[in-house]
């Protein structure tokens, strides 16, 4: 059984009426001077006391079983949705730096070949060779020193 289960279970057995016959409630103070109650007199100085009872309200007791129910099922619900969110956020910027690593890398690697190569070139259209001149070769090495700074930092 889950705790819902057994929970309800209790409280309907708190909300029973267990046949209890009323009776009457004696105090009395004993010979040092503590205070007593019971169902029976005891001597001359016990005194009947006045209580009284009402029945359980069985629907009161219901409603507030299952607003606490409630309030709990909300409680948990909110709890796992900021788990959720908390670890999807994690995952997000997991993604992120993995890919600005990847941009670093491959950042580091053009700006080698670019040292290390004597001309610069790119590709036109019909894929054949256009060698750079020193000002394209500056503006690209530039380029790829900011990809860098802004990837790998």
């Amino acid at each position: 059984m889950n705790k819902q289960t057994i929970a309800a279970v209790v409280t309907l057995l708190l909300t029973l009426p267990f046949g209890a016959v009323a009776s009457d409630i004696y105090k009395w103070v004993d010979e040092d001077g503590n205070v007593q109650y019971g169902d029976r007199p005891v001597g001359q100085e016990s005194e009947r006391v006045a209580i009284e009872s009402r029945p359980t309200d069985r629907a009161g007791v219901q409603a507030r079983y299952q607003a606490s129910t409630q309030a709990r099922t909300e409680r948990r619900q909110a709890e796992s949705e900021a788990a959720e969110e908390a670890r999807k956020s994690a995952d997000e910027k997991r993604a992120e730096e993995e890919e600005r690593r990847q941009k670093c890398e491959a950042s580091r690697a053009t700006m080698q070949r670019f040292v290390t190569s004597r001309r610069l070139y790119r590709e036109d259209e019909s894929g054949e060779r256009v060698y750079l001149d020193e000002a394209e070769t500056q503006a690209a090495r530039q380029r790829v020193e900011n990809e860098i700074n802004e990837n790998c930092n």
